[in-house]
């Protein structure tokens, strides 16, 4: 009999503000989705994940425990990708530690939007340039906070595609979106908060 892989991560009793404790396991290479309305806690539960803030129960990275790792260590393996991303420095190559050009071709770019200064940058440039820094450090599990809610569709594909490809690695994605049709598109599994509870929607 084959032996069944174990989830990247997994959720033991997560709960986080009014939520109620939520637990499902993702496996490498999937997708799940989580929707619900503003304000219902969404973006709170990825910076849970990301131990961010305080919150119940445990996270569990390939068996290890969130609260067990250093939390330098815990962010090399869990990245999260806020709705609003944060800049540092003045210029967009300040940021990156390592070359990125195929996928920075892949999402419109060229090697010259380094030396850009940030603020040049519109909303959805400097939205696809911080998914762009989180891949770059290679982490197992992305947290993403509706990555392409600025982008127009031809954008939108090009995000979609850069995940697809990640996924296609072995990377786990946990993928909050207000779009049923880009849930239908990106979903293995689709969750979405109701109230208080986190309820998986039937495909």
């Amino acid at each position: 009999m084959e032996q069944q892989q174990e989830p990247l991560i997994t959720l033991q009793d997560i709960s986080v503000n009014d939520l109620a404790a939520i637990n499902f396991s993702v496996h490498a290479g999937e997708c799940v989705c989580i929707s619900g309305p503003s304000g219902s806690g969404k973006s709170l539960l990825l910076r849970a994940l990301a131990d961010l803030i305080p919150h119940q129960g445990e996270v569990y990275f390939q068996g290890s425990a969130c609260s067990a790792m250093p939390a330098t260590e815990w962010r090399k393996q869990v990245g999260l990708l806020p709705a609003e991303s944060f800049w540092w420095h003045e210029h967009v190559g300040d940021h990156f530690t390592q070359d990125c050009d195929d996928d920075l071709q892949h999402l419109g770019f060229d090697k010259q939007v380094y030396d850009w200064s940030v603020m040049r940058c519109s909303t959805g440039e400097r939205q696809r340039l911080a998914l762009l820094r989180l891949l770059c450090r290679q982490p197992k599990v992305l947290l993403l906070d509706e990555p392409t809610a600025s982008l127009d569709e031809r954008n939108v594909q090009a995000v979609e595609a850069l995940i697809k490809k990640y996924q296609a690695t072995g990377g786990t994605v946990i993928w909050v979106s207000h779009d049923t049709n880009q849930i239908q598109r990106i979903a293995d599994r689709h969750y979405r908060i109701t109230g208080n509870q986190l309820q998986e929607v039937s495909a």
